[in-house]
């Protein structure tokens, strides 16, 4: 066995053993779950109320509140996202019950999104399995391969008007309408009609009683600007220098777990607005851990409270990194790749 294979051997089995150790905290606490759903609707009903009496005083005012209340439904998704990992209530017909009303909200169908979000999980960090529930990113053997028309595609998509702005509006207010790459099952079809059809009741509610006003400059901001959110946060959690790819060979799903996902840090406002998503090392490797309890397993391991650390300010420079160096083993930016490989 040569040293790489056994440092690998090495790097596995020590995520396995905190698979072991993670285990611990599972357990949800329906109390608990009960009060975190709670002060995250109320708040957001009360900031939409607010914003809607605020459109008799100002439009500019009802749509500063409504960009305020974007943040609590970031968390309601982030609520909903636990909902699809089986790990906000034990009862699961009550968790998915909860997952699909949150669904409608997020304008994220509930069954669609879970499938897709499992995937994600079962092959994050896998070259060979990349294309659902993941951002794109090619090797720079494979950006090279390209004629000039595929490499103007992928920077476009890679550019961040695209990534942050036109993506959130194209996901959640176009692409989530169908179960795309799910399309054979009736199951996925249901939930997305489903969700489509509570939406438009929602929408057809809000029309009638307010006319365009509440749609146009409080549903559709907090709902994009939500979503940018949301696409920001998952794009910092795989999208840093020190990441994790390898080709289906050496590919191994706790390693990949482990390495592949940062630990964002935030102020603890934004960790409790954004659910405490920024411990996505610990996440993925523990799926079932709910929320809440993610604290607690970083001041109980302080190597996983050091591991995959990422500040706001890398958060930032993540942004030009675009192409996965399969030789160095890190994501490097298009000038980086231009000077080392022409």
């Amino acid at each position: 066995m040569n040293d790489r294979a056994s440092a690998m051997e090495q790097a596995t089995k020590s995520a396995q053993e905190w698979v072991r150790d993670l285990a611990k905290y599972r357990d949800p606490c329906v109390r608990r779950s009960t009060f975190e759903l709670a002060v995250t609707v109320v708040p957001f009903l009360a900031l939409w109320g607010l914003a809607w009496a605020a459109l008799s005083v100002s439009y500019w005012l009802a749509f500063a509140i409504a960009a305020v209340n974007s943040a609590f439904l970031v968390r309601l998704f982030c609520i909903q996202h636990d909902c699809g990992h089986a790990s906000f209530y034990n009862n699961r017909k009550v968790q998915d019950w909860v997952g699909r009303c949150l669904g409608v909200l997020t304008l994220t169908p509930y069954a669609v999104w879970k499938r897709t979000h499992a995937l994600h999980h079962a092959q994050h960090g896998n070259l060979d399995m990349r294309g659902i529930g993941d951002v794109m990113t090619l090797t720079v053997e494979e950006y090279r391969a390209r004629g000039w028309f595929g490499r103007l595609q992928y920077r476009l998509y890679r550019n961040p008007l695209v990534l942050f702005v036109l993506g959130p509006i194209y996901l959640f207010i176009l692409q989530n309408r169908i179960p795309l790459g799910l399309m054979k099952s009736w199951q996925y079809w249901w939930s997305a009609m489903g969700t489509n059809l509570m939406i438009a009741l929602i929408i057809g509610t809000l029309i009638w009683f307010g006319g365009l006003a509440p749609v146009l400059l409080i549903y559709l901001p907090t709902s994009v600007l939500a979503g940018a959110i949301g696409i920001w946060l998952f794009y910092v959690q795989h999208q840093f220098e020190t990441t994790h790819w390898s080709t289906s060979e050496e590919w191994q799903l706790h390693e990949a777990a482990l390495n592949g996902s940062s630990h964002y840090v935030l102020p603890r406002p934004l960790n409790w607005l954004s659910a405490n998503i920024g411990i996505h090392h610990v996440h993925h490797l523990y799926s079932r851990i709910p929320f809440y309890r993610l604290p607690e397993v970083l001041r109980d391991h302080i190597e996983l409270a050091e591991a995959q650390r990422l500040t706001f300010m890398d958060s930032l420079r993540s942004v030009n990194i675009h192409l996965w160096d399969e030789k160095l083993g890190r994501l490097m930016s298009f000038r980086e790749a231009r000077r080392l490989y022409g």
